[in-house]
């Protein structure tokens, strides 16, 4: 693809359906090839419409809103950086021409957890926890009692841990799916109830298709609370049959997704050294994160570069690091930052402010990054810095 100039006849234009602090990384980015930037997502000021070219405020689930944007905006690609999207009118968009990263059947099958668990497990063979999906109350306590307690039940469709409960017995089945149902992006509906794995660490294998082959980032270690990414680390220590492992489902399954762009492919790591495939996005990490302080080129810039069709070579971790979110305690509708003084003095240390127009209890509004001689030093390093930023009124 030839690059050309933004507001000019010659601009390579890219509609990025989703504007949060992945998406602003990414159109930043962008902007640095010469690409011009169309930011698109449901509220307006989202953190990459402030530093995008354009911006468009619609419900990206509407696939009539969906269709004039496109139509409007006529972009050469169409970037999802969010689940939430009108899946099936951009198969159509798709079939009429409209180039889709990475594709429009990869944005459908890991919108829901039934497409990528299916494929992975069904079509693939690729080893993953046990599941049963359910549609109602009483098909879902079945599930859950024919899985086993405790079972981890998910809506089919959120994300960052939204409506997932862990049922550890038969009194809590009325609340896990309550919790569903009121977690799910798209409404109430089916979820999945899955095997619970002991495992002994998750990781984030961020997985490269670009024009010149696939390359992987040294693995990211990460910790969740309720499927919620709260600290990452790069590199995570594991074994060499680990990594072949490792890259061998996560090679099948953006192979099967097809097309360019950066993936990350969610793994459970077990104890006799077994590796379990559990979610792959189409897109970056909120765990990837922890990549613009370690690498060479962050999964964003890699994300540019591979949707571009343009070669990414040897990707080089020069440092070990960390990420940990800085999240709002309390809902405030126009958020300050202070402490920030107090982090930027801590050695070795970064802080990105993502500049979402508003915070609520719980949201990510930050992170802060780190470096050190050891990820375990990095991780200190990162929480500290974390810890000193406050968000006020």
């Amino acid at each position: 693809m030839n690059l050309g100039t933004p507001y000019t006849s010659s601009a390579k234009k890219v509609l990025l359906l989703g504007s949060g602090e992945l998406g602003k990384e990414v159109a930043l980015e962008l902007s640095r090839l010469g690409v011009e930037v169309i930011a698109c997502d449901k509220y307006n000021y989202a953190p990459a419409m402030q530093v995008a070219h354009q911006s468009r405020v619609f419900n990206m689930l509407d696939p009539a809103a969906l269709r004039a944007t496109v139509e409007e905006v006529r972009p050469d690609l169409i970037v999802p950086e969010v689940e939430a999207l009108a899946t099936a009118e951009l198969e159509k968009l798709e079939s009429e021409g409209w180039t889709v990263i990475p594709t429009a059947r990869a944005a459908r099958l890991t919108m829901d957890r039934e497409g990528i668990r299916k494929l992975a497990a069904e079509e693939l063979g690729l080893p993953t926890a046990g599941y049963i999906f359910a549609n109602t109350y009483e098909e879902f306590c079945n599930a859950c009692r024919t899985t086993g307690f405790p079972c981890v039940v998910k809506p089919i469709m959120s994300s960052s841990g939204k409506g997932q409960s862990i049922v550890r017995n038969p009194d809590q089945l009325r609340s896990g799916w309550k919790t569903a149902q009121e977690g799910g992006r798209a409404g109430s509906g089916r979820v999945i109830v899955e095997e619970f794995i002991s495992f002994e660490s998750e990781i984030t294998l961020l997985t490269v298709r670009a024009v010149n082959g696939t390359l992987f980032c040294d693995p990211i270690g990460h910790r969740q609370v309720d499927g919620d990414y709260i600290e990452s680390w790069q590199p995570h220590a594991m074994t060499a049959d680990q990594i072949l492992l490792s890259r061998q489902i996560a090679q099948k399954i953006t192979d099967a997704l097809g097309g360019f762009g950066l993936f990350g492919v969610e793994l459970f790591l077990l104890k006799d050294g077994r590796v379990l495939f559990s979610e792959v996005s189409p897109r970056p990490h909120d765990t990837g994160m922890v990549t613009l302080a370690t690498q060479n080129w962050s999964e964003f810039s890699l994300h540019a570069r591979a949707i571009l069709g343009l070669p990414v070579k040897q990707i080089i971790r020069h440092a070990d690091g960390a990420s940990v979110a800085i999240k709002s305690t309390s809902a405030n509708p126009e958020p300050k930052y202070a402490g920030l003084e107090k982090a930027f003095a801590v050695p070795q240390a970064d802080i990105r402010i993502f500049g979402k127009p508003n915070a609520t209890a719980g949201r990510r509004m930050g992170v802060a990054l780190a470096t050190g001689k050891t990820t375990a030093d990095a991780l200190e390093t990162a929480k500290e810095a974390a810890s000193l930023v406050t968000i006020t009124e």
